[in-house]
């Protein structure tokens, strides 16, 4: 994989090109001082908000002050108020920005940098969801996210001519909010050598049973899409893209991924992509969710990243080799009762 396949992915490189056949988007170039800020661990700060609406007050919370608090003899409350202490971080014109944005796209948006969405964080969140309406939201998510750290700072590492960690610019995008989506409605689209040849749900943490029956017309609906819409002009060789199909049966475009690297690859693996032989004449392979013992784990949770072990042998490991063998099985099964 080369530097220009990852950095083409990013949202605000291929989203200018595409934005008809997307969703609304309105997209921020971040400072400096804001990108630290996210990439600093040490410490959960919310900014100082310079609106009166905003839905959180300012939080602090620092490691190394989890410890019960315990009063040293001779203190008293002089010492104390003597003791400095650092100010909350503020970032008032981009800020001011991003909530102009949010009020024009209807006063409610989920928010992503470069590539990543903070999916793993949305626990945290009021809503459960990435639904957000102020600044403090935002930051928030994005705070609290371990997917982000991925842009920050191990974007190329699958690149064979990686010269930097990191892009030399960020970049926030706040995408529409919509209530009314269906998770099943939404597909990962596997390109290789130019040639559709996957197409799997996006949700796999879900059965659903009306997929079934719109199967061979949600597949030609997303061929269609990809030779008229999309073909030549994304210009990377192989690589995925996200698709959603609204209720009244047009497929809006949501993101492109690298052709493995980081992306997950769903109800496939990656060495089943590579292997597929077939030719712009096949039809691509659909794969959704068999039925209940198909549903496949979230990749992301509430638990902390660094406990999250997946590394060969591990728990996770485990479960989801015999994940992946329960689908091969229901897949072989479909296939001969067919």
């Amino acid at each position: 994989m080369k530097v220009e396949e990852v950095s083409r992915c990013q949202i605000q490189d291929w989203y200018p090109k595409f934005k008809s056949l997307s969703i609304r988007t309105i997209i921020h170039e971040l400072p400096e001082p804001f990108v630290e800020y996210l990439n600093d661990p040490g410490t959960l700060i919310l900014p100082d908000s310079v609106t009166e609406d905003d839905a959180f007050p300012n939080r602090v919370h620092k490691p190394e002050d989890e410890d019960d608090f315990q009063v040293q003899e001779g203190s008293d409350e002089e010492d104390e108020s003597e003791q400095p202490s650092t100010p909350p971080p503020s970032f008032p014109e981009l800020e001011l920005k991003i909530k102009e944005s949010i009020e024009s796209l209807g006063g409610a948006v989920f928010p992503k940098l470069n590539w990543s969405a903070p999916k793993d964080a949305a626990w945290i969140s009021c809503s459960g969801n990435l639904k957000c309406s102020t600044f403090s939201e935002i930051v928030l998510l994005l705070k609290s996210s371990d997917s982000l750290v991925h842009d920050l700072d191990h974007a190329y590492d699958s690149c064979d001519d990686k010269t930097a960690a990191r892009p030399q610019k960020f970049f926030l995008a706040l995408r529409k909010w919509y209530n009314s989506l269906r998770p099943e409605m939404e597909f990962r689209c596997f390109v290789r050598d130019r040639i559709l040849i996957g197409i799997s749900q996006r949700e796999v943490t879900g059965f659903y049973p009306s997929l079934f029956a719109r199967k061979d017309e949600l597949s030609t609906m997303i061929q269609d899409f990809y030779q008229q819409k999309l073909g030549d002009k994304f210009e990377s060789e192989s690589y995925t893209f996200d698709v959603y199909i609204t209720g009244d049966n047009r497929v809006k475009l949501l993101d492109f991924n690298p052709w493995c690297g980081s992306t997950l690859p769903l109800l496939f693996s990656w060495e089943e992509l590579e292997e597929i032989s077939r030719d712009d004449e096949e039809v691509p392979e659909f794969r959704i969710v068999g039925n209940q013992c198909g549903v496949r784990p979230g990749m992301k949770t509430a638990v902390p990243y660094d406990y999250l072990d997946t590394s060969p042998g591990s728990g996770w490991d485990q479960f989801l080799n015999q994940a992946n063998e329960e689908l091969k099985k229901q897949s072989i099964s479909g296939e001969a009762g067919a």
